[in-house]
């Protein structure tokens, strides 16, 4: 659940290199805005930011800000996805007042806006002209959401989808089907894997992590019918349906998937996928910004997409949104929501795609519903764009299964408690991957996890 790390920076010029590597330098210790020695009757407005490519295309546009509001000094702290969601969920839960501004996600929003930690940002956006909250796809803007109000706005929005080597499938004689199956994704890559040391069949993350290997797997699931908890809360990782999805699943990526599958994330299938190594890859919509750039992939322009392969559900696309909120603690909130409108409105999608470092195939993809009717984006995007936007638009985090459950999400399971018990089930599965232990016994211990967070929602 991350954006491409396409690996951009190192074409930029020397002065975005240096405001990159000046952010950071602050990692290392944030204390808070003016702390470097403000200037009279300017605002520093400290913004902590997830080091993706996307993110990244911000801080080098961010001068243009600066420039049209004087009054206003960005500091970036920038983290990569694990070490920010550590540091910013610990600044904000204890109101260490560190961030002005912080990338969060639709996991975290509606549950840190009912616990007050965020600030309503709707009577902000109602009081900006022609900032278009109507635009936001409707999916994004509800999963940011919480009881009729934004508590974030979304910078970018991704779905997952299938992306196979359409030269292959027709030498090979297959045709992808409209709404491909997972057997049938399976039948696919036996077909074209060439073996060990050869161009696999597919690749899929394996890595330990709720925002890695959970984030497919989880779709799996949901599509096979399993689901975490049934309403009761009592924990279903053991069903046949939740079997039957992780025994598929590891079975596909150790007969057919990439080397080192149990270490392999996001940007190992990025670079496997992008360098011919494997044949399909099933993963974010973010994911076409990277093997479309010819600078980073060898097979851009040969790659068809496909939905969200099914079995017992009509979708399984996820749904992931990273978005800026302002903390509660903020005493800057009125410069934060300047640069945060500036960050996500429509006329920043046109200077990111007009910038020549930047370009069409890197503006920030699934926020807004006008960026699918721009001609330019139309041009570069026509492959993947309407998959992208079909996938966020049928993403249904209130009914991901088959069966009911108590909680929302697609990929995750909105509670607190899923940060660690994602991580804990993860650990198993990547196990399993790697052969260490067989399915069954990863599920017997991930019953165990989900048993005891279950309880705590039964009482």
């Amino acid at each position: 659940m991350r954006g491409a790390a396409r690996g951009r920076g190192l074409r930029r010029g020397p002065a975005v290199l240096g405001a990159l590597l000046a952010s950071l330098a602050l990692v290392a210790g944030c204390s808070g805005a003016g702390a470097l020695g403000a200037e009279e009757g300017v605002e520093t407005v400290t913004v902590a930011i997830v080091s993706n490519p996307q993110m990244e295309d911000a801080i080098s546009l961010s001068p243009q800000f600066e420039a049209e509001n004087p009054g206003i000094r960005l500091r970036f702290v920038s983290l990569s996805e694990n070490e920010a969601r550590a540091k910013i969920t610990a600044s904000v839960a204890t109101g260490g007042g560190e961030f002005d501004i912080v990338m969060i996600s639709n996991y975290e929003t509606p549950q840190w806006a009912q616990n007050g930690w965020l600030t309503n940002l709707q009577p902000y956006i109602d009081a900006t002209p022609g900032y278009d909250a109507a635009d936001f796809v409707p999916t994004v803007r509800d999963s940011l959401s919480f009881q009729g109000s934004m508590y974030s706005v979304p910078f970018y929005g991704e779905s997952s989808f299938l992306m196979y080597r359409k030269d292959l499938f027709q030498q090979a004689g297959i045709q992808m089907p409209a709404q491909p199956t997972w057997p049938q994704v399976a039948e696919f890559a036996a077909r074209l894997d060439q073996g060990e040391g050869q161009r696999r069949g597919i690749c899929l993350r394996g890595k330990p992590g709720w925002g890695e290997v959970m984030a497919p797997l989880d779709t799996v699931i949901n599509t096979f019918g399993g689901r975490w908890f049934d309403p009761q809360w009592r924990a279903q990782l053991t069903s046949p349906e939740v079997r039957q999805a992780v025994q598929f699943y590891v079975d596909l990526v150790r007969q057919h998937g990439e080397p080192g599958a149990s270490q392999a994330g996001f940007s190992e299938c990025a670079t496997q996928f992008g360098q011919g190594q494997v044949a399909m890859w099933y993963d974010a919509t973010s994911a076409a910004g990277t093997v479309e750039d010819p600078a980073e992939s060898t097979v851009a322009g040969q790659i068809g997409y496909a939905p969200a392969p099914v079995v017992a559900t009509p979708s399984s696309g996820w749904l992931y949104s990273w978005s800026l909120a302002i903390p509660e603690t903020s005493p800057r909130k009125d410069a934060a929501w300047k640069f945060m409108s500036w960050m996500t409105n429509k006329q920043y999608i046109e200077r990111a795609g007009n910038d020549p470092e930047i370009g069409w195939t890197s503006v920030p993809p699934g926020s807004r519903q006008s960026t699918y009717d721009i001609p330019q984006y139309q041009q570069v995007s026509g492959a993947y764009g309407p998959l992208i936007l079909q996938g966020l638009q049928r993403a249904n985090p209130q009914q991901p299964t088959v069966q009911p459950v108590p909680y929302q999400g697609v990929q995750f399971v909105r509670i607190p408690e899923f940060q660690d018990l994602g991580t804990r089930v993860s650990q198993q599965v990547s196990a399993a991957i790697a052969g260490q232990i067989t399915v069954d016994e990863a599920l017997e211990q991930s019953q165990n996890y989900a048993e005891t967070v279950g309880e705590s929602y039964q009482r």
